[in-house]
């Protein structure tokens, strides 16, 4: 629920570099790539040392991620190269140093990059990963000397103004950051990255709306993958700021449907779906994009406003187009659940668990129609195995307790072991993800669990609802009713609107529960019934 990295989303944000990994594992089976590694190979069985083809074994290992590899070809490079050959160890020097660094191992790097300028005192790039590697190791005082001798190599090199502009976030100089930024932007209009890297400093600076701004203009530029992780990491905190920036990139440009899709996916992520479907339904109606991930996402909308035929419809889509996306017969388990075909749903989570590579969202669905099919014991050993799989999620032990209790008759003695855990682990508390307070509250510390709710909402904006939807169900949870309603009411006027959760579900004790034969509970949700149309 508040983990904002909603599938849909996640993929979206990953799937640039997706897919220059998958592309980089498949380049060395790639039939011409490894003809020429074959190549290589016959050589250096011919003469084992031949550094040059040592080196460009070495680069094409290096382009192909495969670092240790190329780390153990370009050392035979340089041990074999002759003293000479300046113009060889000069490059080998430089390759061994980017090696190191994508490696991690900043100090030979800075070694190595040394080395290479001692061979060209005039390399621009090798100046540059030397000012990187001191960057990287703390020296910031040397790093900034390397970037301001590139500048006076070039002027108007945006590299060095980024690296500059990094120290100077270092030393807390973010007026002078900013304008470090603000030129860099203004020499390389067309990289993204650096659209990236300012709008990192915007935000330091509480300009959300223009971090905004650059992100989307990096993605404009070429989808960059960054920039869509970014954008995630500033809507959790400044989600109207996202939603504005994203609308205003529409108006500019109405046939770009990757903003419609990017503003659709934020706000379901968010629990605003009738804009995410109005977003989903623009892009299929308009034949922007018509893709079994958008159904599968307008059936996940559905699904929370309990409109459960128009989830089944879409997602049943989703799955005719691809039945091999495990994740679709999650959600498709998710709506039998809820409509109480227990027996369909179970089929489907087997279909899903047979699919998916990472089994944990299967395996917590089981879990619950489990405990739907009163199977309780099963239920809780799945939990279980989450917990252990999964520690540091606290999410996981709420759910083992709550199937726990069940499986014991109603006695607690059991669950409390579990809640007593779970306030053991190391996590920041503070946060709402850790759920903190709920297992104060089941263990009898009703004071300090309404104190962690109040000092979440004192402490943390809430721009979309489910903050304060969080705390109502604490509050609920407690019989501390007004509170509840209070929070509830604040979370609908922010447009949060899971119907689902606020009238149905029951998962964890982390609900509504309680207020659900209250009358209030009705004339609040027609007072806002809107913001579910």
């Amino acid at each position: 629920m508040f983990n904002k990295l909603k599938t849909a989303f996640a993929a979206l944000a990953i799937a640039a570099s997706a897919s220059f990994a998958c592309s980089a594992q498949q380049g060395l089976s790639d039939p011409m790539t490894k003809a020429m590694m074959d190549v290589y190979q016959q050589e250096l069985d011919a003469n084992p040392k031949a550094y040059d083809i040592y080196f460009r074994r070495a680069n094409e290992y290096y382009k192909f991620d495969q670092y240790l590899r190329a780390l153990s070809d370009i050392d035979n490079a340089i041990n074999y190269a002759p003293a000479d050959d300046t113009d060889m160890l000069f490059q080998c020097y430089s390759l061994r140093g980017d090696i190191y660094q994508m490696l991690g191992k900043h100090e030979d790097a800075l070694a190595d990059f040394t080395e290479a300028l001692r061979l060209d005192p005039t390399s621009f790039m090798a100046l540059y990963q030397k000012g990187n590697s001191e960057y990287e190791l703390g020296r910031y005082a040397d790093a900034k000397a390397s970037y301001n001798r590139l500048r006076s190599y070039n002027g108007r090199s945006a590299e060095a103004l980024t690296g500059l502009a990094r120290v100077a976030v270092k030393e807390n100089n973010l007026g002078l950051a900013s304008q470090y930024m603000d030129d860099a932007v203004a020499m390389m209009p067309s990289d993204s990255d650096i659209y990236v890297r300012r709008s990192s400093v915007r935000r330091m600076l509480g300009d959300n709306t223009g971090a905004v701004d650059d992100l989307i203009m990096a993605i404009s530029i070429d989808s960059n993958p960054k920039a869509f992780q970014e954008l995630i990491n500033v809507s959790n905190s400044d989600y109207p700021a996202v939603i504005t920036a994203l609308s205003n990139a529409i108006h500019q440009a109405p046939e770009q449907g990757m903003f419609y899709y990017i503003r659709g996916v934020i706000a379901q992520a968010h629990d605003h779906f009738p804009s995410a479907i109005a977003d989903f339904r623009k892009l299929i109606d308009e034949n922007m994009y018509n893709y079994a991930g958008i159904y599968a996402s307008l059936g996940e909308c559905y699904y929370a406003l309990c409109d459960f035929p128009a989830a089944l419809e879409n997602i049943n889509h989703a799955i005719g187009m691809t039945s091999e996306n495990g994740e679709y017969f999650i959600a498709l388990a998710r709506v039998y659940r809820a409509q109480d075909r227990l027996d369909d749903a179970m089929r489907a989570i087997g279909s899903a668990l047979e699919k998916v590579t990472d089994r944990t969202a299967a395996i917590t669905e089981k879990g619950r129609i489990l405990y739907s099919q009163k199977q309780y014991d099963e239920a809780a050993g799945l939990f279980g195995e989450l917990t252990i799989d999964h520690p540091d999620d606290p999410m996981n032990y709420l759910l083992r307790a709550w199937a726990t209790i069940a499986a014991d008759n109603g006695k607690s003695g059991n669950a409390l072991a579990i809640y007593r855990r779970m306030l053991e682990q190391d996590v920041n508390t503070s946060l709402p993800s850790s759920y903190h307070g709920f297992p104060l509250l089941f263990t009898g510390k009703k004071e300090e669990a309404i104190k962690w709710a109040e000092e979440l909402l004192r402490d943390n904006r809430d721009t979309d609802g489910s903050l304060n939807y969080l705390c109502a169900c604490l509050y609920a949870q407690a019989d501390e009713t007004d509170k509840a309603f209070d929070c509830l009411e604040t979370a609908l006027n922010k447009g949060y609107a899971n119907k689902y959760r606020i009238t149905l579900a029951d998962d964890a004790r982390v609900s509504l529960a309680p207020l659900r034969t209250s009358p209030r509970l009705t004339r609040l949700l027609s007072n806002y019934s809107y913001i579910f149309e």
